[in-house]
């Protein structure tokens, strides 16, 4: 029971904190830039021209076959260079 009290009275106190801090930030009218700034951002992004199915699936590609065509480039830099230094016992 008394476990259950001080549970009761660590969040009672964590509310208050919390209902502070937001209401210096209401008055320093922080949450009215955080409201114009997400406002700003959805009518951004309304703009926004999305790919179409077909783009998406071809860009897919093209980025799949970068990754590889650079992960074979690291492993053989990093094959010559591991020969190179056991040839000279570096």
């Amino acid at each position: 029971m008394f476990d259950i009290v001080n549970d009761l009275i660590k969040i009672g106190i964590w509310g208050a904190v919390v209902g502070v801090v937001f209401v210096l930030l209401w008055r320093k009218g922080y949450i009215a830039q955080l409201t114009d700034y997400v406002q700003q951002t959805r009518e951004e992004l309304r703009k926004c021209t999305w790919p179409t199915w077909d783009e998406l699936k071809g860009s897919t590609v093209i980025v799949s076959i970068s990754i590889i065509i650079l992960g074979g480039y690291v492993v053989l830099i990093d094959q010559a260079f591991f020969r190179i230094f056991m040839f000279f016992k570096l």
